[in-house]
This record gives C-alpha cells, sequence and structure tokens, in this order.
C-alpha cells in the first residue's frame, strides 16, 4: 500500500483542488483539503491502458461499446449485487449533469423535490436553477449519528405534493451509509405518495468494514421501476477530470424521457479517453479498491483519534464511507465567518465551509482525507494547533 503514501504535486496541473487554492484563500500556505478528489495516483491499469490508447493517436468521436456496458453490470453485480440490464444505462459527463437533465425531464417548473439537509451543495442549485422548489428533510443527530426523520419526510412529501427525491448514498457530508432498512422505510414512502427517487450513488464503493452499500433500486421491482442511479468510477478511482458517468433507469418511459433530454442538449458521447479509463478500472481497478478503502478507513480512525485526545472543542463524525469527514466546530463558538476565518488564516488549512451544505451545516466544516499520510498529519497537526492556541 506504500503508493498510497507517495506525494505527488499537483501545483502547475490545472488542479482546482491545488492551483485554484491560493485565489480561493488568498494565501499560498493554505493546505488545500477541501474539495472531493483524492492525491491518489489511479490504478497502474488504468493509466496503462490510457497510456496505449493516447499512442494510438486518433481521438475522434467514440461511443461505448457492448463490452463497456458489460463492464458496468459485472461490476454493480460484483460489488453491490444489483442485476441491471445493460440497456437501462444512459452515459452521462457526470453526474451534476445527470441531475439537471433529470430535473428538467422528469419535473416542471414550480414542483417540489425533496432532499435530506445538510447535503451535497448542488442538489440545491439543480432544483433551483430550473424554477422548481426546495423542500427538506433535515437529517437528525442523535447519539453522534445522524438519522433520517421518517415522519416528517412524509409529511413534507403531502403538504407540498412533492414529485421527486434526491437520495445521497452514501451521504456527502455526514459519511451515512444508509441501511437496507432505511432505505426501505423511505422506498416504502416514496411508493405510497407516487414519488420518484434519484439516487445519486457516486460513492457506493467507498464503504468502510461494518457497512454496505444497497442501491435503493435493487429493494424491489416497484422501487427499481421508480429509481434513476446516478454512478460513475469517478470518484472510486480518482478519474474526475475524464468527465465520465452513467446513470440507470429500468422504467422504459422513464428513460426515454430522459434521454430526450441529454440528446436535446447535445451531451449524446462521453470523452474518449474517458470510456478507456472507466472500462479498465472496473475490469482491473477491484484489488487497488479494497486497499483504498484500507487506507481511507485508516485515516478516518487516526483524525478521530488525534482530534478526539487533543481537544475536546472539535468533534468528528465517525463516516462510514467515503473520504469525506464532517466536522463539528460549534465548541470553537464562532459563528460561520469567524469559523471559516479561523480555519484559513489561524489553521491554514482550506476546509469546505459547513453552511454551503445548508443551514444545517451552520457550525460544521468538511475534511477530505483522501491524501497521502503525511499530508493528512500535516493538515490535522495545523488544526489541533490553532485550536490549542486560542
Amino acid at each position: 500500500m506504500e503508493h498510497f503514501n507517495q506525494f505527488i504535486s499537483r501545483k502547475g496541473t490545472r488542479s482546482v483542488k491545488w492551483d485554484m487554492a491560493e485565489e480561493l484563500y488568498q494565501d499560498k500556505d493554505v493546505l488545500p483539503m477541501w474539495v472531493a478528489d483524492m492525491d491518489f495516483k489511479t490504478p497502474e491499469a488504468v493509466t496503462n491502458a490510457l497510456m496505449e490508447r493516447v499512442e494510438h493517436g486518433i481521438f475522434g468521436y467514440t461511443l461505448p461499446d457492448r463490452l463497456v456496458k458489460n463492464q458496468i453490470t459485472e461490476w454493480l453485480s460484483k460489488r453491490h449485487g444489483w442485476e441491471i440490464d445493460p440497456e437501462w444505462i444512459t452515459y452521462s459527463p457526470g453526474v451534476i449533469p445527470s441531475l439537471h437533465m433529470i430535473i428538467q425531464s422528469l419535473t416542471d417548473i414550480g414542483d417540489h423535490v425533496i432532499i435530506q439537509t445538510p447535503v451535497y451543495p448542488p442538489f440545491y442549485s439543480v432544483i433551483k436553477d430550473h424554477g422548481r422548489h426546495v423542500v427538506k428533510n433535515p437529517l437528525v443527530l442523535k447519539d453522534n449519528r445522524y438519522e433520517i426523520d421518517f415522519d416528517d419526510f412524509e409529511r413534507k412529501i403531502k403538504e407540498n405534493g412533492v414529485t421527486l427525491f434526491i437520495l445521497c448514498n452514501p451521504h456527502n457530508p455526514v459519511g451515512r451509509v444508509w441501511t437496507k432498512e432505511e432505505l426501505k422505510r423511505l422506498s416504502d414512502i416514496c411508493e405510497k405518495h407516487s414519488v420518484k427517487i434519484v439516487a445519486d450513488e457516486i460513492h457506493a464503493d467507498l464503504i468502510f468494514s461494518g457497512h454496505k452499500h444497497t442501491p435503493i433500486a435493487s429493494l424491489s421491482e416497484p422501487i427499481n421501476q421508480l429509481t434513476i442511479t446516478c454512478l460513475s468510477p469517478t470518484k472510486t478511482f480518482n478519474l474526475a477530470g475524464l468527465q465520465t458517468s452513467y446513470v440507470v433507469t429500468a422504467d422504459a418511459s422513464i428513460k426515454k424521457k430522459l434521454d430526450k433530454q441529454f440528446h436535446n442538449q447535445g451531451m449524446m458521447m462521453l470523452n474518449t479517453l474517458g470510456i478507456t479509463a472507466m472500462e479498465a478500472a472496473y475490469e482491473h481497478g477491484e484489488e487497488w479498491l479494497e486497499e483504498l478503502n484500507e487506507v481511507l478507513e485508516s485515516h478516518r480512525d487516526y483524525v478521530m483519534e488525534r482530534i478526539h485526545s487533543e481537544t475536546s472543542l472539535l468533534k468528528v463524525f465517525p463516516a462510514e464511507g467515503t473520504y469525506l469527514l464532517w466536522i463539528d466546530c460549534r465548541g470553537l463558538q464562532m459563528n460561520q465567518k469567524e469559523l471559516k476565518s479561523f480555519m484559513q488564516k489561524k489553521a491554514k488549512v482550506g476546509l469546505n465551509d459547513g453552511v454551503s451544505f445548508g443551514d444545517e451545516g451552520k457550525g460544521f466544516m468538511r475534511l477530505n482525507i483522501a491524501a497521502p499520510k503525511s499530508i493528512l498529519e500535516e493538515g490535522i497537526s495545523r488544526i489541533i494547533d490553532a485550536v490549542n492556541a486560542q
């Protein structure tokens, strides 16, 4: 696993995480631990496949063939026990573009869409930007763990005439991997009220020991018909810049609407190199992924042990998946502006502002732990030293 400890400078590669950090934080000394990509090299099998494709030298219009669909279906079956028909797949440059397409094709202006907050910021914009209304079902913090308020979820659906639910599983930023029982309760409510489910499952492969990802569409055939699932190898294998993802839709009428919307926006092809990377990752990347999950889990434990033993003013939630940690900073007794300034100017660490995930994120920050141990150690030391120096 030594390759996960190798530091590779990303400065000068037009990296959003590193090259944009100085502009964003107005300080070249701020350590970027924010945007959700990893500072690890993708599996060697992927880079080898890309190099072979590059050496060919021609990068014309490219369509994924049956072999690519087979790699996807085999991956979902092997990793998650979910059997899908290859014809359910629609390709997309990314989950966010997919969400825009889904909102436009399956809802009307003025419709209400429910989300579980605090949650990934684009969930808000893909709803609001198209004239739809956000309905919030806030997660409940109980015994150092976020849970779903099912009564509030159903009440909000009925009161607002909700037609669509965007689920985040595993959840970004709180790190919950929703259990099969929790998903069943959500799906039962959606089925009862004819609410379509859009499942953002991009972190599905990043799961820690003792937990299991369950695709919500796999629960039953009626739920499969109600669900549109957004997936990608990009978070799993650090391929975000190759803009390759896909949507799985079992209901033929829903898929027809979605495909038409993609076609109308000119999104009919994938990135040539993205296709190559996805195929290689799904075919050869499983051993690398197992190692990655062990590394991420050890990083989570390291951060929790250090922060909880060296300061009483911060609390880290025990993520069950993803490589993102949700940190409760309310013990510092700062307003959000002060908290952001403190992390940036005192700790010299660039984190995601908790309030960007919704009002429920006030007093919180999000930390990316997908970096070599040396970077992680430096970042956590900076935070702890700044907190204890108050």
